[in-house]
């Protein structure tokens, strides 16, 4: 065979070889690693968390454990902004940014507002929990007593129209002679002639019911009024950062089954083990009253305990 047949022939071969190549990688398909759905086996770590935001409810039940309410000031897009941070003329005043940037002016009624706002000290003394009104501009306004100088926690508690609630939290401060104050666990609290006794322990990460019986004189409660369509709210603020919990009773007013005391039953969830501040608002007699405890965090029953941990109760407060 001459030189010229032989390339004539290899040639031949070689496109055989490469159309059969061709055919087999159609056959089979490109070599590339598909991308698992979320939540198959497979998936890229992380992949499964991807487009998930910051959700969040009106209480730090609803929060996952390392991001409770009311620790920052803007949150899920929205922003808290007092007007002044350090009001000294018996008012306080702010505004609600959404994520467009604008003052948000639409808001759901929860429990009777469509605002609710708390403010304590940071040493967690005067506690008020108060409604603001909103203007048309979207600047919310309450006459606020802060008597006593210090640092003030602000928590506006709200439900934007088409938002999540949430609960945002900004300090304001007062000037004057700081003088903190410290608290004695305790789960019986005095206030104008009420008795109010708490009833369960705080388990973090677990739903713990709790019970808030009122007496006056010795004698149960057993016509509270509604207050907010409740007949009682309950906040939680752990000592140290004030992580905030706001839950409301088990049943309502008028329900046929929920009795107007002297027991206000409560399910709440903390987010870690610590000390918290409770406060108690309840209704009776037209007026509003406010019942403090300062309640160290439990364990469940049955629950494993750690050896080197001193024993429950052992500090003299038994529950």
């Amino acid at each position: 065979m001459n030189t010229a047949a032989k390339l004539s022939a290899y040639g031949a071969a070689l496109a055989l070889l490469l159309t059969a190549g061709w055919a087999t990688g159609t056959a089979v398909g490109p070599l590339t690693t598909a991308a698992a759905a979320p939540g198959e086996h497979g998936a890229m770590p992380g992949g499964e968390d991807a487009g998930h935001g910051d959700d969040h409810s009106g209480t730090v039940a609803g929060t996952t454990p390392d991001q409770p309410a009311g620790l920052a000031s803007s949150r899920g897009g929205y922003t808290l902004t007092p007007t002044d941070p350090t009001p000294t003329d018996g008012t306080f005043s702010f505004v609600v940014t959404g994520p467009d940037g604008a003052p948000v002016t639409a808001f759901d009624v929860e429990h009777d507002k469509r605002m609710h706002l708390i403010v304590v000290r940071r040493d967690t003394t005067g506690f008020q929990h108060v409604h603001p009104e909103m203007s048309a501009d979207g600047t919310w306004s309450t006459p606020l007593a802060l008597p006593a100088g210090g640092s003030y926690r602000a928590f506006a508690d709200f439900a934007p129209t088409g938002g999540e609630p949430t609960t945002l939290g900004v300090d304001v401060s007062v000037p004057g002679v700081y003088e903190p104050v410290t608290h004695t666990p305790g789960r019986t609290a005095q206030v104008d002639g009420y008795t109010v006794e708490l009833g369960g322990d705080l388990v973090p990460g677990q739903a713990s019911p709790v019970t808030l019986t009122v007496s006056r004189d010795g004698v149960p409660v057993t016509d509270l009024q509604p207050y907010l369509a409740a007949y009682g709210h309950l906040v939680a603020l752990r000592e140290g950062d004030l992580a905030y919990l706001h839950v409301h009773p088990e049943g309502a007013p008028g329900d046929g089954v929920t009795p107007a005391g002297p027991q206000v039953e409560f399910v709440a969830e903390v987010p870690s083990a610590g000390v918290y501040r409770l406060f108690l608002d309840f209704q009776h007699e037209g007026r509003v009253r406010t019942a403090e405890f300062t309640v160290p965090t439990g364990t469940a029953a049955g629950a494993p305990t750690d050896p080197a941990a001193p024993a429950h109760g052992a500090d003299g407060h038994g529950h």
